[in-house]
């Protein structure tokens, strides 16, 4: 199953060259055994092999020959020399067998592969708090993504039922960019608790594939004009919009109570959603024509709240007759129960 190749993953390459490094010292050991009592004994090739294994293996069974002194320097030799070797394979053996690390090695190989196979995917960076809520949203929309976290233990705190694949590593290091499939992905994202790595980050993936779309958490408002001059498309200050989130909630409760219907925390636990849809995903007999005609609510019990235009750009609370055309989308606000039935109807089947 297992091809050696160039992993991806640091931590296969680590794993499995430790285990390689281990059997080639075994192998050298050995075949320089056999090549010193054949030489040395004028053995033949199978009673050299045998007497190498034994050496190698301090088992002490009787030699084949008695030796000669210049055989018995050798072979205290080679029996000092592999009392190190021998040692360090038994610890690498050991720790693959009893600690698990034979199975972490095959799964790290079979998730560099998946990984390999990834296109137009979302590679999320850190999987603090931020980054963890945003897997959570893209689970719940079905996109492919790649936590890049270079914390070991962190994955170990993920909880078994959610499935995603994980690299462990670091993001700021161009290789392991390149290893979550960054040539191929279509969005970053950015959530490490440093706005420091946060802006190198970005300066690197935007250097890697300048069409990827960015967007970048920053803890400081000093940060988010270095991170749109470093590459950023958009920039989240958590921090800030929680502060002005808290604030709205006694000045504007009532809008808040609406924003809360977005993530599901009404009193009732009824949840909106929004749904973005282009012209290109819409059924031929939907294209080039107006919201009047359309007739979003009848058809499908949704409310368009914004169109982006493909000249004017994002025009809110659009008129009835705003034409839905070519590199249009229109952001239809829905219950989440019938967003499904709405993509289904309005959507090339």
């Amino acid at each position: 199953m297992i091809r050696f190749r160039r992993f991806r993953n640091s931590t296969v390459r680590e794993n499995l060259s430790n285990f390689i490094v281990a059997l080639g010292l075994l192998i050298l050991s050995l075949a320089v055994g056999i090549v010193g009592f054949v030489a040395i004994e004028n053995y033949d090739i199978l009673n050299a092999f045998y007497m190498a294994v034994i050496t190698i293996s301090t088992v002490g069974f009787t030699e084949v020959f008695e030796l000669s002194p210049a055989g018995r320097l050798f072979t205290a030799f080679y029996i000092i020399v592999n009392l190190g070797i021998f040692a360090y394979v038994i610890s690498v053996l050991t720790t693959f067998l009893v600690e698990g690390k034979l199975k972490s090695v095959f799964k790290d190989y079979m998730s560099d592969r998946e990984i390999s196979k990834l296109n137009n995917h979302v590679i999320v960076c850190g999987y603090g708090r931020n980054g963890s809520q945003a897997c959570e949203e893209l689970i719940r929309e079905g996109r492919e993504f790649l936590v890049i976290e270079k914390d070991p233990e962190i994955r170990q705190s993920v909880t078994s039922n959610l499935n995603f694949r994980m690299l462990i590593a670091d993001a700021a290091v161009d290789n392991n960019l390149k290893a979550a499939g960054i040539e191929r992905a279509g969005e970053i994202i950015i959530t490490t608790p440093s706005d420091a790595a946060n802006v190198f980050i970005t300066l690197t993936a935007r250097e890697l594939k300048p069409d990827i779309t960015i967007i970048s958490r920053a803890s400081e408002k000093e940060t988010e004009a270095k991170l749109y001059r470093a590459g950023a498309d958009r920039v989240i200050l958590p921090d800030h919009l929680g502060g002005m989130f808290m604030a709205q909630m006694v000045t504007k409760p009532v809008v808040i109570e609406f924003l809360n219907l977005l993530t599901g925390q009404g009193q009732n636990h009824e949840k909106y959603k929004l749904e973005s849809i282009s012209y290109d995903d819409l059924k031929p007999r939907y294209k080039d024509k107006t919201l009047k005609d359309l007739d979003i609510w009848n058809l499908t019990g949704g409310t368009v709240v914004a169109v982006k235009d493909n000249i004017k750009g994002m025009i809110p609370n659009p008129p009835s007759d705003t034409l839905i055309g070519e590199d249009d989308t229109m952001v239809i606000l829905c219950s989440e129960d019938n967003a499904k039935s709405l993509i289904r109807i309005l959507t090339v089947e």
